[in-house]
């Protein structure tokens, strides 16, 4: 008779422990319900760029000409960019002269620089017909960076325009 006790009081414990760990939480505590996104919100991030891979993208100027490199961007509190601060000259980050502009100032490219020494389309000739093929570079229309940024004036210029210093902020 004990032993038939003991084991119905230990079921009655294991069935309701069990029931009691399925137990709802109250509604202030429990976890928000995940809400289903519209396709619509998907789609307005169609054609975005990942501030991340706007660090280190060359800017060039209308001759082609490499100015320098996006070291940084400058956000306000509201999330809209402010400054760009792009690094003028220098090799490895010495001797770099950084300014900051407005991101008016830039032009954003999805397509390779086209340069007279080295284009983007190599061609060459097919020693059988004697045609010529081209091969271009296939870029994902939407890999969320552009290929470089386009600015007005020539290093000089640039390198004369005020240093933009983190100190002179802070």
């Amino acid at each position: 008779m004990k032993s038939i006790l003991a084991v119905a009081l230990l079921g009655t414990a294991v069935i309701g422990g069990a029931a009691f760990a399925q137990s709802t939480q109250p509604a202030d505590r429990a976890a928000p319900a995940a809400t289903a996104q519209p396709t619509d919100a998907k789609m307005a991030l169609k054609g975005s760029w990942r501030a991340s891979k706007l660090m280190g993208l060359d800017v060039y100027n209308e001759a082609n000409e490499k100015l320098g490199d996006i070291n940084e961007l400058l956000v306000d509190k509201s999330g809209k960019i402010n400054a760009v601060v792009i690094g003028i000259g220098g090799f490895l980050g010495m001797g770099e002269h950084d300014i900051a502009v407005s991101m008016d100032k830039l032009k954003f490219v999805e397509e390779p620089v086209r340069t007279s020494s080295t284009g983007t389309s190599t061609t060459s000739r097919d020693a059988t017909t004697g045609a010529a093929s081209t091969t271009t570079t296939n870029r994902n229309a939407n890999d969320w960076v552009p290929d470089h940024a386009v600015m007005s004036g020539n290093k000089e210029q640039l390198k004369a325009l005020p240093q933009f210093k983190y100190s002179d902020y802070n």
